[in-house]
């Protein structure tokens, strides 16, 4: 059991309560132990993550990671954090972030024990009668003690009901799989103990809840965001992956080795000790999780095929072994009288980097953007597909993209 408490506990925030959980794990069952996603994106990050390498954990020391998939909540929207009412989301919209979600959740969840589940099976099947009486089972004080909901009724932004309901519905999820434990950032925290509330009302045992911090961007300063554009996605191609974990800051590695490595505690204790003491130096630390983080989602080995690249490319400055083609079809919509302008190019090689022809032309005018190596400093130029069938098109120093017509 110590051994247990203590892998469970590293990293974590919030443990409601220490004693519930030894007592829970002193019957010799094995726990359910329970999740939430909304799928309201389209790709998991790193940050994302670490709450799923928690569960992973439960699963490794032989319990039931209970995944809902709130296909219903999503288009509810969970208010945690946001200052706002945030739009809806369509059914079609949530139904394929949620396959995505599903595919890149089993990259890191042992699938032998593992239970998925759909939180419409018992949401959508609610009618009037059960809404009303799943709404008289908290008080509006009770929601205002939530820090978001606090924070703007007091600065009068509107609170929509449907907001308030969102902690309710979620903790339905809880009564309706019988979770042992719940797990969730710590954004979640009250949403996570309004299930333990609800099963108690029930005549269930209340969940242990167990809370993950929110994990720094590539920035080193605000949470890890697609929208921030500081993330690292689990399923970018290796060399992305480990070019970014090498622009962390040195303060943020003790972190990022305890989050995101999945290592045993010991193993973490040694190697952060280790770069506390100067016995191993940040740049190298780097190195290391960035290997190790790679090999986690791309397979062992992958970790160093990924650095020799990096270092063939960025230390020996020649062109990549390996890069993404981007196809200029004839009748491209970007097209005028056969022409492309580089602008434009850069806008379809490197969308994340480059969201509009506005920003690609930035790019030129920075003087970070090459043909075939040659700089390319005109904003305005255009092209024929079959002028750079085969050419390498380069974004500052870690944007490759091959074009083919």
């Amino acid at each position: 059991m110590e051994e247990q408490i203590r892998i469970l506990g590293t990293g974590a925030v919030d443990l409601i309560t220490e004693a519930d959980l030894r007592r829970k794990l002193a019957t010799g069952r094995p726990l359910r132990v329970k999740l939430g996603i909304d799928p309201t994106a389209s790709d998991i990050h790193l940050g994302f993550a670490v709450v799923l390498r928690k569960l992973r954990q439960f699963q490794e020391l032989g319990h039931t990671a209970v995944l809902i998939i709130g296909d219903f909540t999503a288009q509810v929207g969970d208010p945690a954090g946001k200052s706002a009412t945030r739009p809806r989301l369509s059914r079609e919209e949530v139904e394929a972030y949620a396959a995505t979600y599903v595919e890149q959740a089993g990259r890191i969840l042992l699938p032998d024990a593992l239970e998925i589940r759909r939180n419409s099976e018992w949401l959508g099947a609610m009618g009037i009668d059960d809404v009303l009486r799943l709404a008289a089972r908290t008080t509006v004080a009770r929601m205002l003690e939530r820090d978001d909901f606090a924070r703007r009724y007091r600065d009068g932004v509107a609170i929509s009901v449907m907001e308030f309901l969102y902690p309710l519905l979620q903790g339905w999820d809880s009564v309706m799989v019988e979770a042992d434990v719940e797990l969730g950032g710590t954004d979640q925290l009250f949403n996570n103990l309004m299930g333990r509330t609800l099963q108690e009302q029930e005549g269930q045992e209340g969940q242990c809840v167990l809370t993950t911090p929110l994990l720094e961007g590539t920035d080193g300063v605000q949470k890890m965001s697609k929208s921030l554009g500081n993330f690292i996605g689990i399923a970018e191609a290796p060399g992305e992956q480990f070019g970014k974990l090498l622009r962390i800051p040195d303060e943020l590695m003790p972190r990022y080795f305890t989050l995101t490595t999945g290592w045993h505690p010991d193993r973490i204790d040694e190697v952060t000790g280790a770069l506390a003491s100067g016995a191993l130096a940040p740049v190298e630390a780097k190195r290391l999780l960035a290997r190790t983080v790679v090999d986690l989602y791309h397979g062992e080995g992958a970790g160093e095929a990924a650095e020799a690249e990096f270092d063939r490319v960025f230390r020996a400055h020649e062109v990549p072994t390996d890069m993404p083609k981007v196809m200029i079809p004839a009748d491209a919509a970007e097209l005028r009288d056969g022409r492309i302008r580089i602008a434009t190019l850069l806008a379809l090689a490197f969308p994340q980097a480059v969201p509009s022809n506005k920003e690609g032309r930035r790019k030129i005018e920075q003087g970070g953007v090459r043909l075939d190596g040659a700089v390319v400093d005109d904003p305005t130029l255009e092209v024929t597909p079959a002028e750079v069938d085969g050419v390498t098109l380069q974004l500052g120093r870690r944007n490759w993209a091959r074009l083919r017509a």
